[in-house]
C-alpha cells in the first residue's frame, strides 16, 4: 500500500501540488518546534478572518487530497481537469471552514493585568490595608474579577468603598488603589 500511495503522490496530477504540501508540512513542523508563529500577523495578515498560514495550509491540503482522489476517480473526464476541479473545490471548502474557524480564534491582544489600571473597583473584603485586601473590578468586556489590592494610606478602606486602581505590582500580583473620591479631588 505504501508504494501505491507514493506512486500516486508522485504522478500527475497530484505531483503538481506535492511540493506545496511538503512546504506546508515543513512549515507546521517549524511552528511546532517553536521556530515560527502562525498568529504573528493575526489581525493584519488574514483571509476571511483566519491567519494566512492557516488558510493557505487548509487550501493546499484539501487541493492535494482532491487531486489524489480525483486521479483515481476521474471517470471519463480528462486527467488535466482534476487539478482545476480540486483547486475550486478546495477553495470553496476552505472558505466554508474559515467561517466557523474564525470564531474559535482569539481576536485582539491577550489580556493583561495592566488592563485594569485606571478602572474603578469595589472593595469586597472587610478592609484594605498595605498588606491585605480584595476588590471586584469589571473589565471592558463586561466580565468581572476578584483581585488582590493594597493601599498606601493609613486608614484602611472599608468594604463597599469604590476605589481607583492606579498601579499594578507584577511581583506581588496585586494592585494599588486609592479611594475614588480622593482621585476625583486630585483632578
Amino acid at each position: 500500500m505504501g508504494n501505491g500511495f507514493i506512486e500516486a503522490a508522485l504522478s500527475f496530477p497530484t505531483v503538481l501540488l506535492t511540493p506545496l504540501l511538503i512546504l506546508v508540512v515543513g512549515y507546521w513542523i517549524v511552528v511546532i518546534a517553536g521556530g515560527a508563529d502562525p498568529d504573528a500577523g493575526h489581525g493584519h495578515g488574514e483571509l476571511l478572518g483566519v491567519p494566512v498560514p492557516v488558510f493557505l495550509s487548509l487550501l493546499v491540503a484539501l487541493a492535494w487530497f482532491g487531486t489524489l482522489a480525483g486521479s483515481e476517480w476521474h471517470f471519463s473526464f480528462p486527467l488535466w481537469i482534476v487539478p482545476i476541479v480540486a483547486l475550486v473545490a478546495a477553495a470553496i471548502i476552505t472558505r466554508l471552514i474559515a467561517i466557523p474557524l474564525r470564531k474559535l480564534l482569539p481576536d485582539g491582544p491577550d489580556a493583561s493585568r495592566a488592563d485594569f489600571v485606571g478602572l474603578t473597583c469595589v472593595i469586597r473584603t472587610g478592609r484594605v490595608t498595605g498588606t491585605f485586601g480584595q476588590a471586584e473590578v469589571h473589565a471592558a468586556d463586561g466580565s468581572s474579577a476578584i483581585i488582590q489590592v493594597r493601599q498606601a494610606g493609613q486608614d484602611p478602606l472599608p468594604a463597599g468603598t469604590v476605589a481607583l486602581i492606579y498601579d499594578v505590582d507584577p511581583e506581588g500580583e496585586f494592585f494599588w488603589v486609592v479611594p475614588a473620591d480622593i482621585a476625583k479631588k486630585g483632578l
